[in-house]
């Protein structure tokens, strides 16, 4: 982003729907909704979990996601958009942290933070994720980062 001119509104409208795009995705895990997760990738969009399981295309991603919500009492994603980088016109990487919320809980679980990339690619003028990738934040040996990452995303908590 150049900041100049008209092409920075450009630039600017497209971090908007990016951002939107991350935010939804993270209001259907929120919601438990496997459905609108994987609607928001691209046909063969892919993602990697925390655990590191691969699901591709929209139908993996709703089969792998949806028994989790079924069976699983999900914690909740707070998180903060860190950066957005634009490759080309068509393509950008969103960056984010974030931390989950247990259900029943008030606080953030430290020892979940986790690091968000998001590859998101413009589809007949529609935003879909190409990749989205959750990687656990431990910062082995570095205690005082996993507190600063968790006291950050604290000041978000309502």
């Amino acid at each position: 982003m150049d900041g100049w001119g008209e092409e920075s509104t450009v630039w600017d409208l497209n971090e908007k729907q990016i951002i939107v795009l991350y935010h939804q995705l993270l209001a259907a895990w929120n919601h438990k909704n496997a459905r609108d997760m994987a609607d928001l990738f691209a046909e063969d969009g892919e993602q990697i979990g925390f655990d590191g399981s691969l699901a591709i295309g929209q139908a993996e991603i709703y089969s792998h996601v949806a028994p989790i919500f079924e069976h699983h009492e999900t914690a909740r994603f707070v998180s903060k958009v860190k950066r957005i980088r634009f490759l080309s016109t068509d393509i950008a990487i969103l960056r984010a942290i974030a931390g989950m919320v247990s259900p029943g809980q008030s606080d953030i679980n430290p020892q979940v933070n986790t690091l968000h990339t998001l590859v998101a690619v413009r589809m007949e003028d529609t935003w879909r994720i190409a990749l989205f990738q959750n990687t656990p934040a431990q910062f082995h040996g570095r205690t005082e980062l996993v507190d600063q990452m968790t006291a950050e995303l604290r000041t978000l908590l309502s």
